[in-house]
């Protein structure tokens, strides 16, 4: 059998991974204890094998072109997966380290995975976490991402779903709110109330308020002069300077209702709730970093 990647191929592609991933050859050549030339001269014989350019120079900077970038992306899977394996072969038990990316909304953001992030680093200091706080849907292969927490699981057979909470919804509104508009009492009332929107960025469609009436889970379409998108945290926001009524998840709001900053309104309806979900590619290696995040998170270590 023909090889066509040998000993020095598997090392040029390390060292432009390494290239790429500091953003200089001089960065890369530290690190990897060659000079900055040998780098150098190791990605033109990639470009030239590959007949594309892979970096932009300047005389301060490189950067990836978009043919580096997708190689880049590429590259980097691979040869995390040759080392995966090569640990699992061998049995050899080392720390798990290397760059893990993980998306995540806004919500489960700020009030769920940031503050549990000190206590996996303290576990794995040898793991560097890069966090996209985003309600942007992903590509995982396209973008790198190796995780990302969602509110429903995708029906891409693709992806691996591990389920991390059943989020309770709570309606909300500040005081000075109610005492200008009054408390409703039933579902109907709200028709008579500013009622917060918020647009699913896929869709720009409002999304419904969800409540439990007579033991049967009903939506409810509501009303409302002021909305918001992209972000549900500006529902809580606005809520909590008077601008109406809001549906949250009671984590988000759990700190306003304690101060009193907002009050639980229709407790008599409540009960719903949305599912998280931790996400990761379907693959035959799942790189060690990536188990122990999906371990600790499911597992609920370091839980505030």
């Amino acid at each position: 059998m023909n090889r066509q990647f040998d000993d020095l191929m598997l090392g040029s592609l390390e060292l432009f991974c390494t290239a790429a991933e500091l953003g200089g050859f001089t960065a890369a050549a530290t690190a990897a204890g060659v000079t900055p030339a040998a780098v150098s001269r190791t990605v033109a014989r990639l470009e030239e094998r590959l007949g594309v350019r892979l970096f932009v120079r300047t005389t301060r900077q490189i950067r990836l072109t978009d043919a580096g970038q997708a190689y880049y992306e590429q590259c980097r899977q691979v040869l995390n997966q040759l080392m995966e394996a090569e640990r699992e072969v061998s049995g050899r038990q080392v720390a798990p380290s290397g760059l893990l990316r993980i998306s995540v909304p806004t919500t489960y953001g700020h009030h769920r995975l940031l503050p549990r992030l000190p206590a996996f680093r303290e576990r794995y200091p040898d793991i560097r976490v890069d966090v996209h706080v985003s309600n942007r849907n992903i590509d995982f292969a396209a973008e790198g991402y190796d995780l990302a927490v969602r509110v429903r699981a995708p029906a891409d057979s693709t992806l691996i779903a591990r389920h991390l909470e059943d989020a309770e919804l709570v309606l909300v509104a500040a005081p000075d709110y109610l005492r200008r508009r009054g408390e409703p009492q039933s579902l109907d009332d709200l028709e008579t109330h500013d009622c917060i929107q918020f647009e699913l960025p896929s869709s720009g469609r409002t999304i419904p308020w969800l409540f439990r009436e007579a033991g049967q889970d009903v939506e409810r379409q509501t009303i409302g002069g002021t909305s918001c998108s992209d972000d549900v945290l500006a529902g809580v926001t606005l809520a909590r300077h008077g601008a109406g009524v809001f549906q949250a998840y009671r984590f988000t709001v759990e700190e306003e209702l304690g101060q009193g900053r907002l009050v639980e309104l229709l407790k008599p309806f409540g009960g719903r709730s949305r599912p998280f979900n931790l996400l990761y590619p379907h693959q035959r290696h799942v790189p060690l970093r990536v188990r122990c995040f999906v371990d600790f998170l499911v597992g609920g270590v370091g839980r505030p």
